[in-house]
Protein backbone atom coordinates (compact mmCIF):
# COMPACT_ATOMS: atom_id res chain seq x y z
CA UNK A 1 0.00 0.00 0.00
CA UNK A 2 1.38 3.36 -1.00
CA UNK A 3 -0.49 5.77 1.29
CA UNK A 4 -0.32 5.50 5.05
CA UNK A 5 -1.33 7.40 8.13
CA UNK A 6 1.34 8.22 10.67
CA UNK A 7 -0.56 6.14 13.23
CA UNK A 8 -0.06 3.05 11.04
CA UNK A 9 3.70 3.52 11.21
CA UNK A 10 3.55 4.06 14.98
CA UNK A 11 1.40 0.93 15.38
CA UNK A 12 3.80 -1.09 13.22
CA UNK A 13 6.78 0.15 15.28
CA UNK A 14 5.03 -0.73 18.56
CA UNK A 15 4.31 -4.21 17.23
CA UNK A 16 7.93 -4.52 16.10
CA UNK A 17 9.17 -3.70 19.61
CA UNK A 18 6.79 -6.34 21.00
CA UNK A 19 8.07 -9.00 18.60
CA UNK A 20 11.67 -8.15 19.40
CA UNK A 21 10.90 -8.31 23.14
CA UNK A 22 9.28 -11.72 22.67
CA UNK A 23 12.32 -13.00 20.79
CA UNK A 24 14.69 -11.72 23.48
CA UNK A 25 12.54 -13.29 26.21
CA UNK A 26 12.41 -16.67 24.40
CA UNK A 27 16.18 -16.69 23.99
CA UNK A 28 16.72 -15.69 27.63
CA UNK A 29 14.50 -18.55 28.79
CA UNK A 30 16.39 -21.10 26.75
CA UNK A 31 19.95 -19.84 27.26
CA UNK A 32 22.72 -21.24 29.41
CA UNK A 33 25.13 -18.31 29.72
CA UNK A 34 24.06 -16.16 32.68
CA UNK A 35 25.40 -12.89 31.25
CA UNK A 36 23.68 -13.46 27.93
CA UNK A 37 20.44 -14.27 29.74
CA UNK A 38 20.70 -11.07 31.77
CA UNK A 39 21.40 -9.06 28.59
CA UNK A 40 18.42 -10.61 26.80
CA UNK A 41 16.11 -10.02 29.76
CA UNK A 42 17.27 -6.41 29.96
CA UNK A 43 16.66 -5.89 26.24
CA UNK A 44 13.22 -7.51 26.44
CA UNK A 45 12.32 -5.08 29.22
CA UNK A 46 13.60 -2.08 27.20
CA UNK A 47 11.63 -3.20 24.13
CA UNK A 48 8.44 -3.51 26.20
CA UNK A 49 8.99 0.01 27.50
CA UNK A 50 9.44 1.37 23.98
CA UNK A 51 6.33 -0.51 22.85
CA UNK A 52 4.36 1.06 25.70
CA UNK A 53 5.66 4.52 24.88
CA UNK A 54 4.50 4.19 21.28
CA UNK A 55 1.13 2.76 22.25
CA UNK A 56 0.69 5.78 24.52
CA UNK A 57 0.73 7.99 21.43
CA UNK A 58 -2.17 6.00 20.01
CA UNK A 59 -4.41 6.59 23.03
CA UNK A 60 -7.45 8.71 22.34
CA UNK A 61 -6.23 11.48 24.62
CA UNK A 62 -2.87 11.87 22.90
CA UNK A 63 -1.66 15.38 22.18
CA UNK A 64 -0.41 14.06 18.84
CA UNK A 65 -3.81 13.12 17.38
CA UNK A 66 -3.53 15.52 14.41
CA UNK A 67 -0.07 14.21 13.53
CA UNK A 68 -1.18 10.59 13.91
CA UNK A 69 -4.10 11.17 11.54
CA UNK A 70 -1.84 12.75 8.88
CA UNK A 71 -1.37 10.85 5.63
CA UNK A 72 1.91 10.35 3.83
CA UNK A 73 2.83 8.93 0.46
CA UNK A 74 5.58 6.36 0.48
CA UNK A 75 5.80 4.19 -2.64
CA UNK A 76 8.24 1.86 -0.85
CA UNK A 77 5.91 1.29 2.09
CA UNK A 78 8.17 1.82 5.09
CA UNK A 79 11.82 2.08 4.10
CA UNK A 80 14.08 0.08 6.38
CA UNK A 81 11.26 -2.35 7.26
CA UNK A 82 12.76 -5.35 5.41
CA UNK A 83 16.01 -4.97 7.38
CA UNK A 84 14.09 -4.63 10.63
CA UNK A 85 11.87 -7.62 9.92
CA UNK A 86 14.90 -9.91 9.56
CA UNK A 87 16.59 -8.83 12.80
CA UNK A 88 14.53 -10.68 15.45
CA UNK A 89 15.20 -14.02 13.74
CA UNK A 90 18.91 -13.23 13.50
CA UNK A 91 19.48 -12.94 17.27
CA UNK A 92 21.36 -16.06 18.26
CA UNK A 93 21.94 -15.32 21.94
CA UNK A 94 25.43 -16.84 21.96
CA UNK A 95 27.27 -13.82 23.32
CA UNK A 96 26.50 -10.46 24.86
CA UNK A 97 28.29 -8.75 21.98
CA UNK A 98 26.14 -10.54 19.36
CA UNK A 99 22.98 -9.58 21.23
CA UNK A 100 24.20 -6.01 21.60
CA UNK A 101 25.05 -5.76 17.88
CA UNK A 102 21.53 -6.83 16.93
CA UNK A 103 19.91 -4.45 19.41
CA UNK A 104 21.99 -1.51 18.24
CA UNK A 105 21.27 -2.31 14.58
CA UNK A 106 17.54 -2.44 15.27
CA UNK A 107 17.52 0.88 17.10
CA UNK A 108 19.75 2.68 14.62
CA UNK A 109 17.60 1.42 11.75
CA UNK A 110 14.44 2.62 13.50
CA UNK A 111 16.19 5.93 14.15
CA UNK A 112 16.97 6.17 10.41
CA UNK A 113 13.34 5.36 9.58
CA UNK A 114 12.08 8.15 11.84
CA UNK A 115 14.67 10.60 10.48
CA UNK A 116 13.57 9.67 6.95
CA UNK A 117 9.94 10.39 7.85
CA UNK A 118 10.98 13.71 9.45
CA UNK A 119 12.76 14.75 6.25
CA UNK A 120 9.65 13.99 4.19
CA UNK A 121 7.15 15.37 6.70
CA UNK A 122 4.25 17.39 5.39
CA UNK A 123 4.08 19.81 8.30
CA UNK A 124 6.02 21.08 11.27
CA UNK A 125 4.01 18.96 13.74
CA UNK A 126 4.76 15.78 11.85
CA UNK A 127 8.41 16.76 11.42
CA UNK A 128 8.77 17.48 15.13
CA UNK A 129 7.04 14.22 16.03
CA UNK A 130 9.43 12.11 13.96
CA UNK A 131 12.47 14.11 15.03
CA UNK A 132 11.53 13.40 18.66
CA UNK A 133 11.19 9.68 17.91
CA UNK A 134 14.58 9.67 16.15
CA UNK A 135 16.16 11.52 19.06
CA UNK A 136 14.62 9.05 21.50
CA UNK A 137 16.18 6.15 19.64
CA UNK A 138 19.53 7.89 19.62
CA UNK A 139 19.31 8.14 23.41
CA UNK A 140 18.18 4.50 23.59
CA UNK A 141 21.24 3.40 21.59
CA UNK A 142 23.51 5.20 24.07
CA UNK A 143 21.63 3.73 27.06
CA UNK A 144 21.77 0.17 25.73
CA UNK A 145 25.46 0.42 24.82
CA UNK A 146 26.30 1.84 28.26
CA UNK A 147 24.25 -0.72 30.19
CA UNK A 148 25.48 -3.67 28.15
CA UNK A 149 29.06 -2.52 28.68
CA UNK A 150 28.42 -2.53 32.41
CA UNK A 151 27.14 -6.08 32.10
CA UNK A 152 30.29 -7.08 30.24
CA UNK A 153 32.43 -5.47 32.95
CA UNK A 154 30.46 -7.27 35.66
Amino acid sequence: MRFHQVKELVDWAADYHARLADQYARLAASGDDERVKMALEYLAQRERKLQGDLLGYLDDGSDHRSVLEAWFDDPNDFPHAPVLERLPDGVDGKSVQDVLATALTAHRTLQDLYAHRAELAGGSGEKGFFEALASGHEAEVRRIARDMQRLEDY
